[in-house]
């Protein structure tokens, strides 16, 4: 398990990332929101609430967009983007797959125009 200190505030938080969240992958369990701490390329980090499943990672941005994970195999997966105020008969935009970036525990970077995202949850 992977925890990095941080210190927010005068008050120390824990945050899980990487491999707690693709462990959480792994399990069937209905879908669970926690505090966390977010970012993704073009915005600085801010504070979310990230929801972990079987499936994937979900949170929202300052935006109101959501943004979303699909896991699939070896921590990879696709990345969707979901409009603010859906509309019927739209679709989310597709941000192509992503892959963990080695050094960087909890990122994960995009193959279709080098998007990266960053989730972890506090603890």
């Amino acid at each position: 398990m992977l925890l990095a200190d941080r210190f927010l505030g005068d008050c120390m938080k824990y945050f899980v990332t990487g491999a707690v969240l693709l462990v959480s992958f792994a399990l069937a369990v209905p879908a669970i929101a926690a505090p966390g701490q977010c970012s993704i390329t073009g915005l600085d980090p801010f504070d979310c609430d990230v929801t972990v499943d079987g499936g994937g990672i979900t949170f929202a941005l300052p935006s109101g967009e959501t943004f979303v994970f699909a896991h699939e195999a070896d921590g990879e997966g696709l990345g969707y983007l979901i409009p603010a105020e859906p509309q019927p008969g739209r679709y989310p935009e597709e941000l192509g797959r992503f892959v963990p970036v080695e050094s960087e525990p909890g990122c994960w970077l995009g193959d279709k125009d080098g998007m990266k995202f960053c989730a972890a949850l506090v603890q």
